[in-house]
């Protein structure tokens, strides 16, 4: 809205030209995103508070959890405010890219939103039925794979999976491209819903994640450097740079809360809409594979669960003590802090293996 107002001025005030800079705008949206949250944070956990929307623990999880039953829930609200306000004050809203990476972020948010309510309001444990859950993920990411698909239709790009480590080898899907986005989309939205069981456990590889999104939506979004680093270019995904720093502010903003011991949890509505998010980045951006060693605490967290369910399934023995993973670790005796920030640690020697593939076709 600002670049809208502000930049149509800048011949007649020089100074506006720096609206025409996606660092810029990055900056202050992250900037915008941040405070937004911190301001909103103490008023909403209070409401929370008074309304005792408090989140339900399971009594045959980890003994210590028991303690965190009635923390409130939902923060994840917090991070749609400061990301909408960040987005909709230093974003080129005439770019689709922001309005499909919008689109996600609210649906699966909304989504998240509904299952929260009716764990809460309506005090049924088991939420929205999983499969109107899959159902309606599916929905909004066949929307956004379709919008996105559109965009690149007539690019180089358009149907292409590009292998990280490789320049010269890419997999032409075709049409088939939209469905292999849309399980790209939910899978790392239901991931990253796995992950959020420890507090500050997703918010911060989230945060790794966005960031080195950040870099590749910048760098893909620039001809020159694309061609130079021999990645994918997508003309006009730079101005996701925007989006990407909004998401980071106001994520960090939330940790300010949802740090150890955590004032609030983000629940569903937090956890779908940032996996929705980083799933649609990665579409957009053209790198869907990397996405799997960039989030790959996400992929263990998920395939721990897998492999729990159908080792009980076959064999009747469990290969871990508790799934997902991090559950594991804090049976073995480790602290939840010491989980917690050996997950943020791997997920940020994740995000250097990533961006070392750049370097590396």
């Amino acid at each position: 809205m600002l670049y809208w107002l502000l930049y149509s001025f800048e011949n007649e005030f020089s100074a506006l030209n720096v609206f025409r800079y996606i660092t810029f705008r990055s900056g202050m949206a992250a900037l915008t995103a941040l405070v937004v949250v911190l301001a909103m944070g103490k008023p909403y956990i209070r409401w929370v508070q008074k309304k005792q929307y408090g989140q339900a623990v399971r009594d045959d999880g980890p003994q210590t959890h028991l303690k965190k039953k009635g923390t409130p829930t939902m923060g994840g609200l917090l991070i749609l405010a400061g990301l909408t306000a960040g987005v909709m004050l230093w974003g080129d809203l005439s770019n689709s890219y922001i309005w499909l990476l919008m689109a996600i972020t609210w649906g699966y948010g909304a989504i998240g939103f509904l299952d929260d309510a009716k764990k809460i309001l309506y005090k049924d444990p088991k939420g929205l039925a999983s499969r109107w859950k899959f159902r309606l993920q599916v929905l909004v990411a066949l929307f956004v794979a379709w919008g996105l698909y559109s965009i690149q239709k007539d690019l180089p790009i358009s149907g292409q999976l590009y292998f990280p480590f490789f320049k010269n080898i890419t997999l032409d899907l075709g049409p088939w491209y939209l469905a292999f986005a849309v399980l790209v989309m939910v899978g790392t939205s239901n991931a990253v819903n796995l992950t959020d069981g420890l507090d500050g456990l997703a918010i911060g590889p989230s945060i790794v994640s966005v960031g080195t999104f950040f870099l590749l939506c910048y760098l893909g979004g620039n001809a020159v450097f694309a061609n130079y680093l021999q990645i994918p270019h997508v003309p006009n995904v730079g101005e996701l740079g925007v989006f990407c720093a909004a998401l980071i502010g106001a994520g960090v903003g939330f940790l300010w809360f949802n740090t150890y011991p955590a004032q609030v949890f983000m629940g569903d509505v937090g956890a779908l809409a940032l996996g929705g998010a980083l799933g649609a980045l990665a579409v957009a951006t053209k790198h869907e594979i990397l996405l799997v060693i960039l989030g790959g605490i996400f992929v263990l967290e998920t395939l721990s669960v897998i492999v729990q369910v159908v080792s009980f399934k076959l064999t009747g023995r469990r290969v871990f003590r508790m799934a997902p993973l991090h559950h594991h670790f804090e049976l073995m005796g480790w602290p939840e802090p010491k989980v917690i920030v050996r997950f943020w640690i791997v997920s940020f020697l994740l995000a250097l293996v990533a961006l070392s593939t750049l370097k590396l076709r």
